[in-house]
C-alpha cells in the first residue's frame, strides 16, 4: 500500500481552503475543471504533505499557486514548499493574482504549454 499523501488533519485544511477561494482562485478554476486544458484533471487544494497547493494535477504532477502581494514577505517559506513538492515529483508553476485577473489567455498559455512540456519529457 502507498503512503499516505498527508494527514487528516492536511485533508480538513484542504478541505476548509475549498469553502473560500480568492477572486482570482475562482476565476482561474473556471478555466481548469472539468479537464478543460488538454484533458488534464486538476484538484483544488489538494493537501500533500503539509502543504495545501492551490491547484494540483496529481497524474500530471504539476502545481499551480496563485501569489498575491503577501508572497512578497515570504519568500523563503514559499522556497522551501516547493522544493517539498518538488521532491515528491511534482512541478510547481507560479502566477500573480493579478496576472490571473487581467490576463487569463497569458496564464492559461503558460499552464498549457508545461503541461506539452511536462508530456514530451514523459514520452522521453
Amino acid at each position: 500500500m502507498p503512503p499516505k499523501r498527508t494527514t487528516p488533519k492536511g485533508y480538513e485544511h484542504g478541505r476548509e481552503l475549498r469553502k473560500n477561494p480568492s477572486p482570482a482562485e475562482q476565476k482561474l478554476w473556471a478555466r481548469l475543471r472539468n479537464r478543460q486544458i488538454n484533458g488534464v484533471k486538476f484538484r483544488r487544494r489538494h493537501a500533500i504533505g503539509n502543504y495545501v497547493p492551490d491547484f494540483c494535477s496529481p497524474k500530471a504532477k504539476l502545481i499551480i499557486e496563485l501569489d498575491g502581494s503577501q508572497h512578497l514577505e515570504q519568500e523563503e517559506y514559499d522556497e522551501e514548499r516547493t522544493k517539498y513538492l518538488a521532491s515528491q515529483g511534482y512541478q510547481v508553476i507560479r502566477f500573480w493574482n493579478n496576472d490571473v485577473m487581467n490576463n487569463m489567455e497569458n496564464v492559461l498559455l503558460a499552464i498549457t504549454q508545461t503541461l506539452e512540456a511536462k508530456h514530451r519529457d514523459d514520452e522521453r
